[in-house]
């Protein structure tokens, strides 16, 4: 179809100079002498362009740039004026005019400018059309949406956030944190985290404790806004009502996953029914496990679901940091109290004042720093470095260790005293050789997983690769499987996991599944002789057969007095 365009002017000449230079491009033109004639043409006909004379007897052209912007019409608007000095030419174009010509018009000037106003005038209508498709989308979208700037005033809200919050309608332009949030605002918490660490934050699951919904369980997903250039604008949050979803598995007494948690076995459901139980208790809770196995997830859905979930949750690997580096991670330093501190620092159990604070590999602690947390455990205060001046806080203790702890007990190398402190409920996670039934789930999850991150598009693994999975003993747990199917993926070029795409190493041990014996039920260090002996001495094969990793074979080889270079 032809483009239309529309040429008002008072002159008749100047209507037949344009309209022959026009029609000769290929245009279709129409033309009115006077205001109200453009009115009425503007009425029937939908029009591409329209050049306007300045000076239309009581009327000007800026008239109809205003009836133009007023009908919301999308056609730009040329201003013909017999002075390019004239101050209203000048006004038109502040005013939204495409542009403006002078008298005398020249037929080149003239399909110049059209040529120019029709091409803007297609790119903006595809732009008007991805927009207008983007805000439907938005609209229907039953997931809650919401987009925030860097300084978290609120961009765009569907009508499903409106809903699922329980928010006002006009709340575009407000500052998120300012807006009537009658929960536990850990959605709030969420889209601080991704602005302050430009990084995706996924809370899954979560309980909103809306006063108007108390029973509501959303999962909430933040993202960075980074466009093509790497510029970041801000954040959008997506939340999803998995009320529904959550009463029908309530009912049908299995759940397949639990905040980040993936398992529907017996014995994942008896966690998960424990960790409902323990959120809201202020008690401390000792999470064990072999290595793997989950146990700082088991520490943030405690966390997340429980009436701290709004505030901190502080992480601290014990294990990581000599004892002096530990003792001034945990209750900070004052400036002077040792060389390097060259100013005052907060620990982290005072940062997770209010929170929560996880104690990580808590077996390896030190007597002396096991000392000094029995302190604070029992007393809730404690003292930074350098200083004696007394620190009160509010925190739950969440510890976690992949050792026997009852063991280091009877040989004198943990506290009895602090190991019950921390044993006032114990939460022990079965490895992943106890739980084959949820290998299909975690395979599933792990899919999704990298599908995204990977940005590939694996449907699944073959037959033979899912039986080695339920056949492999696991000595890494989950943790090994993540590795196993990421390395996969990386090798992978179809659409299919096969054996060829799996570590050597998994390969060569598949088939071979042996139990470690739990404690009374055998001899350790015969058991552990066993696996040294098949293995040739081989601490990496024998952790294998053994279902262990390799530093808890080093570990327990310690413990039973078996030296490691010990000859078989």
């Amino acid at each position: 179809m032809k483009a239309k365009i529309l040429v008002i002017d008072d002159e008749n000449s100047i209507r037949f100079t344009l309209g022959s230079f026009l029609s000769d491009e290929g245009y279709e033109v129409r033309t009115a002498e006077d205001y109200n004639e453009a009115l009425s043409l503007l009425s029937e006909t939908g029009f591409d362009l329209i050049f306007a004379d300045i000076i239309l007897g009581g009327k000007t052209g800026i008239d109809i740039l205003r009836e133009v912007k007023k009908r919301k019409l999308s056609c730009p608007v040329i201003i013909i004026t017999g002075d390019p000095n004239i101050e209203t030419a000048s006004d038109a174009v502040r005013l939204g005019a495409f542009d403006y010509i002078t008298k005398p018009v020249r037929k080149n000037d003239i399909i110049h400018v059209a040529n120019v106003a029709m091409q803007y005038k297609a790119i903006y209508d595809r732009s008007e059309k991805y927009r207008s498709n983007l805000e439907a989308i938005f609209r229907s979208v039953k997931d809650g949406i919401v987009t925030v700037d860097k300084e978290l005033t609120v961009v765009e809200m569907n009508e499903a956030a409106r809903s699922i919050c329980g928010f006002s309608s006009d709340i575009a332009g407000k500052s998120y944190s300012s807006l009537p949030q009658n929960c536990d605002r850990q959605c709030l918490e969420a889209i601080v985290e991704t602005i302050e660490k430009k990084q995706s934050i996924e809370r899954y699951r979560i309980e909103c404790r809306h006063s108007g919904r108390p029973d509501q369980i959303v999962t909430l997903t933040t993202s960075p806004l980074i466009d093509s250039n790497g510029a970041f604008s801000g954040a959008v949050m997506v939340v999803r009502d998995e009320t529904p979803l959550a009463v029908l598995e309530r009912d049908m007494e299995e759940r397949r996953q639990f905040h980040n948690i993936v398992g529907k076995s017996e014995k994942m459901q008896e966690i998960y029914s424990l960790i409902e139980s323990l959120a809201d208790v202020q008690t401390t809770v000792l999470i064990t496990g072999e290595s793997g196995t989950g146990k700082e997830l088991v520490a943030e859905a405690l966390h997340y679901r429980g009436v701290r979930g709004n505030k901190p949750l502080v992480k601290v690997n014990c294990s990581a940091l000599p004892e002096n580096l530990l003792e001034s991670e945990l209750f900070g330093h004052t400036k002077g109290a040792f060389t390097g501190a060259i100013k005052d620092k907060i620990g982290r159990f005072q940062r997770a004042d209010g929170g929560t604070i996880f104690l990580d590999e808590i077996g390896d602690m030190s007597q002396n720093m096991q000392l000094r947390l029995l302190r604070v455990l029992q007393e809730m205060e404690f003292e930074r470095v350098g200083d004696s001046t007394p620190v009160k806080v509010d925190v739950r203790v969440i510890a976690a260790t992949n050792q026997a702890l009852a063991e280091k007990v009877r040989l004198g190398r943990f506290r009895e005293d602090l190991y019950y402190r921390l044993k006032v409920i114990e939460l022990n996670l079965p490895p992943l050789r106890d739980r084959l039934e949820d290998i299909p789930l975690l395979v599933d999850h792990f899919l999704k997983k990298f599908n995204k991150k990977l940005n590939k598009d694996i449907k699944g693994i073959s037959e033979e690769v899912q039986k080695m999975f339920m056949d492999y003993h696991w000595p890494g747990n989950i943790r090994e499987m993540e590795h196993t199917l990421e390395h996969a993926f990386i090798l992978c070029r179809q659409s299919m996991i096969t054996v060829d795409h799996l570590p050597p190493d998994f390969r060569k041990f598949t088939g071979t599944r042996t139990y470690f014996p739990k404690e009374g039920e055998t001899d350790y260090s015969q058991t552990i002789l066993k696996a040294l002996e098949k293995s040739g001495g081989n601490k990496a094969k024998a952790s294998r057969l053994l279902g262990i990793s390799r530093r808890t074979l080093y570990r327990k080889m310690e413990e039973y007095g078996i030296k490691r270079d010990v000859i078989i």
